[in-house]
């Protein structure tokens, strides 16, 4: 191309896309650390049979799952982007 030559098309940029964090934030950290050691205990409660450690297990799942919802509601989870 010359130097001194004037653009004839204008182009236009499509709207950027939202940031791809694959989850990677406070509130997914969290409720996910708590989903793996109520999982956890709720293993360990199925090897010494023992049912009411079994249901402590699942309480720290249900736990860690709100805390994760309240933490994404506070804005510690992935930005929504309006379209």
């Amino acid at each position: 191309m010359a130097e001194n030559t004037q653009p004839t098309e204008v182009s236009y940029l499509p709207p950027a896309a939202p940031p791809t964090n694959h989850g990677d934030t406070v509130a997914a950290w969290t409720a996910m650390t708590g989903v793996m050691i109520g999982a956890l205990v709720g293993a360990i409660a199925f090897v010494v049979a023992a049912v009411w450690l079994f249901w402590v297990g699942i309480g720290i799942i249900v736990l860690a799952l709100l805390v994760g919802v309240v933490l994404r509601n506070m804005g510690y989870g992935q930005k929504k982007v309006t379209r």
